[in-house]
């Protein structure tokens, strides 16, 4: 387990001293919120709670792919890529450990998003806020999952910035379904579907076993 939190604290040490693929998810997660707000403005309190929860995973997506498409870059200098394959562990826990530190810049890139978001479109998040961080959290869980085992295939593609979006965004679907069903759930009702939070739990069930074998054979090549 020790090789798991090594890399945890590695990659969140770099990002911290660097503060690279944070603040372009913050940067680009707030512009898609400007961008939003003008392209549907919230009008009546009404309108706004039904367009906000798809909104808001929007600018989380794109946020997102743009941060882990990066996760692996730093990996490529002086072969530290090659290093981790040739580590005498378990590839699965090398898998956590970025999967991890991945998770948790993304947490905070939604928390800040969702402030925007509630500011900019006149939603009060306050009563639900405990329940829409489970959501966020889930979501991402699946989102880190899937897009750290597709970063770590395309970061040695000359275009992996446009691959990895083609690779993800299709098998993101289910995470979306469930994700923006409980988010608006929260927002119009104050409860949260079962429905949405089963499909959820399936889904980031699913994506991290197949993530966790499959990265030994991605890492391998």
């Amino acid at each position: 387990m020790s090789i798991l939190w090594t890399l945890l604290w590695k990659d969140l040490l770099t990002e911290w001293r660097s503060r690279d693929r944070l603040v372009a998810m913050l940067v680009f997660a707030l512009l898609v919120v400007v961008v939003l707000y003008f392209a549907a403005p919230p009008g009546q309190a009404g309108t706004a709670r039904e367009h906000v929860p798809g909104l808001l995973w929007v600018a989380y997506i794109f946020a997102i792919v743009l941060g882990l498409s990066r996760s692996f870059g730093m990996e490529l200098e002086n072969e530290a890529l090659s290093g981790l394959a040739l580590a005498p562990v378990d590839r699965g826990l090398i898998f956590l450990g970025k999967a991890g530190a991945n998770l948790v810049l993304v947490l905070i890139m939604q928390a800040v998003a969702a402030v925007a978001f509630a500011l900019a479109f006149d939603v009060n998040l306050g009563p639900v806020a405990l329940p829409l961080a489970g959501v966020a959290f889930l979501g991402a869980v699946g989102l880190c999952s899937l897009g750290t085992l597709f970063s770590a295939m395309a970061v040695r593609t000359t275009n992996r910035e446009m691959i990895l979006p083609l690779l993800m965004l299709p098998l993101m679907v289910p995470v979306l379904l469930g994700a923006v069903q409980a988010t608006r759930g929260l927002i119009a009702e104050g409860e949260l579907p079962f429905s949405a939070l089963q499909l959820l739990l399936v889904t980031d069930g699913v994506f991290l076993i197949v993530s966790f074998l499959g990265f030994e054979y991605v890492l391998d090549e």
